[in-house]
């Protein structure tokens, strides 16, 4: 496909690239789009500026800084490719602006706020394993192809870093992304080896120029280790295949990203205390030792950023306030993680978001609790509490990851928020948080459940929200009442419910049990009436779901690789 040297960026929402890796027949999309449907999608957001205090950069970052929002920008394009197809087709195909606009947002034609629900007329429902499988692909098919093949066959296909398509006789066949999307990929590679060059860090410079190796090999384990081992820098960059929750199907297939970052010093080193209570922490998990045995890795870092560009599945829908990576489990074990806390995109969805849902259904009493140091902490120690637990099943059934499959995301993302609010009550007890705080976490964490339900049963975070919330009404660790429709919450029955849904959520995780996280989630991570009346009301009120940043727009000519 022509593709023209500087990057061709729609200039709606986010200045989110259009783009498409590959050209491939995507389905017939009619020219018009249901009103109401798209207005609403796009009444789901308000729009803020991404703001990022850069004034402590040197002269050499300032100029490394459009060097990474370019290579990141190029993960939108791949991005696209693995989430929808063809987008270029798709949003030329749009003749009403409203529609386009949503569908850039979305990276396609299903709107992520709203179950993945289509806004655009015969498109049909979003395929399970999005673009990164053949759409008419079955479990049966693909799981008969991966016990019929040889070990490396098999091994392919399920790769995180491979798209899996048919061959010319109908085979299941993978392919791997630094094949697949060469052209984008040799471009981030170049800007990253540009960048590296005027790098004042010898870390720094070592990670992008790895970080551009992995890019081009699909192998990402000394890069993640370099990443890692890199504290002195102000810059960062988070680039490649890093989550995989797009992939529905079966949660194998991660899907591209970028952030380019800004570190805060001042507030890094005020958090940096708290990796060190890890262990501590770990050994003291509500649950039975085989399932706390492993160790959090020493090298695990908190730090907080400024965040400057989103890209990617980064950007796609709901937008994340805070990061902990890398996923490779090895490294975790080894070198910890690093959690990354975006002050910026945090402070917008505090203030436009969680206050003005605080307002509507927290009982008058308990508003005063509601606070960004709470917010910012629920937040920050989400983000740690990933390293807690367990990473490998006890029973010998690999990775908590890969025997969870599709369902390892949303379990792992309410261990963190539970894990986090357990954290935050054991440091509460032993001093190192001040114990009248306690209360505002709590509450401020209720608030923000009632904020992420919000996004919807297609979302990760969204499901797994959903089920702590139905976890912690049924054992009383808040109540409604019936007449105002205000929640409050019960400190001791909080307690101890984080207790319950901590030692619940590590035991299905250590023991591997795909079918009872299914079940847990089939009757846990749904909406109950009571509470979907609450939430349209919010939506009636003119409180949006989520954020759209207004952000940086790579200027600079891209040199072919």
């Amino acid at each position: 496909m022509h593709r023209s040297r500087l990057p061709r960026v729609a200039a709606i929402g986010a200045a989110i690239l259009i783009t498409n890796a590959c050209d491939k027949p995507v389905p017939e999309v009619p020219m018009t789009s249901p009103v109401e449907t798209v207005a609403a999608g796009l009444a789901r957001y308000t729009t803020v500026p991404l703001v990022a205090d850069t004034t402590a950069l040197t002269p050499a970052e300032r100029q490394m800084l459009p060097l990474l929002i370019a290579a990141a920008n190029e993960m939108n394009e791949i991005y696209w490719d693995q989430a929808y197809g063809n987008g270029d087709s798709l949003l030329a195909s749009l003749g009403d602006t409203n529609a386009r606009r949503l569908a850039a947002i979305n990276y396609g034609p299903w709107d992520r706020l709203d179950d993945d629900r289509p806004f655009v007329a015969g498109v049909g429902a979003k395929p399970a394993g999005a673009n990164l499988y053949p759409h008419d692909i079955t479990t049966s098919e693909f799981d008969a192809a991966v016990a019929a093949g040889p070990a490396a066959h098999a091994d392919s296909l399920k790769s995180l870093y491979t798209l899996v398509r048919r061959d010319s006789a109908g085979r299941l066949i993978a392919i791997p992304y630094h094949l697949a999307f060469a052209q984008p990929l040799g471009r981030a590679a170049s800007l990253l080896r540009e960048a590296a060059a005027l790098a004042e860090s010898a870390a720094l410079r070592r990670y992008l120029n790895l970080r551009a190796d992995a890019l081009l090999s699909d192998d990402f384990h000394a890069s993640d280790l370099a990443w890692m081992e890199m504290e002195d820098n102000t810059l960062d960059i988070v680039i490649g295949p890093i989550e995989t929750y797009e992939d529905q199907l079966y949660g194998y297939k991660a899907a591209n990203e970028g952030y380019v970052l800004v570190k805060d010093r001042e507030w890094s080193r005020r958090l940096a205390h708290y990796i060190d209570l890890l262990p501590g922490l770990q050994r003291g998990l509500p649950v039975a030792e085989e399932y706390r045995r492993e160790t959090p890795g020493s090298g695990s870092q908190l730090n907080a950023y400024d965040a400057v560009y989103y890209a990617g599945q980064a950007n796609a829908g709901a937008k994340t306030i805070a990061i902990n990576l890398p996923n490779d489990e090895e490294v975790q074990l080894t070198k910890g993680t690093r959690r990354l806390q975006l002050k910026n995109a945090m402070r917008a969805k505090f203030d436009r978001i969680l206050v003005p849902i605080a307002g509507e259904l927290i009982v008058p009493e308990q508003q005063g609790n509601i606070t960004f140091d709470a917010f910012f902490a629920n937040t920050m120690f989400h983000e740690v509490a990933h390293g807690l637990g367990i990473k490998n099943t006890i029973n010998g059934g690999g990775t908590v990851r890969t025997a969870l499959k599709e369902l390892a995301s949303g379990l792992e993302e309410e261990k963190a928020d539970v894990l986090g609010l357990y954290m935050v009550t054991q440091l509460t007890g032993n001093g190192e948080l001040p114990a009248e705080q306690l209360m505002d976490n709590y509450v401020t964490f209720l608030a923000g459940l009632f904020r992420s339900v919000r996004f919807g049963a297609s979302d990760a975070h969204g499901i797994a929200n959903m089920a702590t919330f139905n976890f912690f009404q049924d054992e009383a660790a808040f109540s409604r009442d019936s007449t105002t429709g205000r929640y409050s919450v019960n400190m001791a029955r909080m307690q101890q419910a984080v207790n319950d849904l901590s030692a619940r959520i590590l035991t299905l995780q250590g023991d591997g049990d795909y079918a009872g996280v299914g079940e847990f989630m089939r009757t846990m991570g749904v909406v109950r009436p009571e509470l979907q009346g609450e939430l349209a009301a919010l939506a009636n009120k003119g409180i949006p779901v989520d954020v759209i940043f207004e952000q940086a727009t790579p200027a600079r000519t891209l040199a072919t690789p």
